[in-house]
């Protein structure tokens, strides 16, 4: 039974882990280059697909015009055209900038089946996407600010 048990929990372990970690991107680095480009926390959310703080982040209250973009690569994710308070303490935006900018996978870590987002050049992981979100979409890209970077108009 403690076999079988293990077992079940390993095949859980890896349907959880991120699809993302397994794709060939563009922009491809190895653990120790996006250490020494990343600061420890951007490292742990942006590549171990972790989660920063809410309310206490460089983004959730930013309400200059720009664009944000990876912090991996560079790429232009989202506008802050399309960014708006969500109450979750994190930078929230109903659509990104082009549909192409990121890419979505099931997510079953935490016991909860979620859409994961993250950057179509380098795989960064982003956040979440839900669908509570305001019109025309619906929809609330959740982000973490540790997994982008502001560039101001």
């Amino acid at each position: 039974m403690k076999a079988l048990f293990q077992l079940l929990s390993l095949v859980l372990f890896i349907a959880s882990c991120s699809q993302a970690q397994h794709k060939k991107f563009a922009v491809t680095k190895t653990d120790e280059e996006w250490k020494k480009q990343l600061t420890d926390e951007q490292y742990r959310v942006a590549r171990k697909e972790g989660t920063e703080s809410p309310f206490n982040n460089a983004y959730h209250g930013n309400h200059e015009k720009g664009l944000y973009n990876c912090i991996g690569c560079g790429q232009a994710l989202f506008s802050s055209n399309t960014k708006f308070e969500s109450g979750t303490g994190w930078p929230s935006f109903y659509q990104p900038l082009h549909k192409k900018a990121v890419e979505e996978n099931r997510d079953m870590t935490f016991g909860m089946v979620r859409r994961e987002v993250h950057c179509s050049n380098c795989g960064s992981h982003l956040g979440h996407v839900f669908e509570d979100g305001p019109k025309p979409t619906g929809l609330r890209y959740c982000m973490n600010s540790a997994s982008l970077q502001f560039v101001k108009k």
